[in-house]
């Protein structure tokens, strides 16, 4: 299952974890209006895609304007599902810059707070 992000690219779950998703997000509140937009864009955006013969994931074009991708892309894994992003697009929003260690030490204490 593939969906518009929350972010300028797509998610792509397999199904087996999209259908969790879409359980837990069942179990909250209805009215709830935070949740409300999150049904219309990432539930209401996705769509099944197919693999064709050569292993390749058939993106439709609503899909693809949504994220900006042309010709190639960028897989990103991120746990139970894939981010799909237009390499430069990532490149522009999620460049850690190895000479300003507060990047990385944000990075540390965050991951230390989570207990990872």
């Amino acid at each position: 299952m593939v969906t518009t992000a929350l972010d300028a690219c797509l998610d792509a779950y397999p199904m087996r974890e999209w259908e969790a998703f879409e359980e837990a997000l069942a179990q909250k509140p209805q009215f709830d209006d935070r949740l409300k937009h999150l049904r219309r864009h990432y539930v209401g955006g996705a769509i099944e895609c197919d693999i064709d013969k050569l292993g390749r994931l058939l993106l439709p074009s609503e899909l693809r304007e949504w994220a900006g991708l042309d010709r190639s892309l960028l897989w990103v894994g991120v746990g139970k599902r894939i981010e799909l992003w237009d390499p430069a697009r990532f490149r522009a929003e999620h460049v850690v810059d190895i000479n300003k260690p507060d990047s990385f030490a944000e990075m540390k204490a965050r991951m230390t707070e989570l207990g990872l």
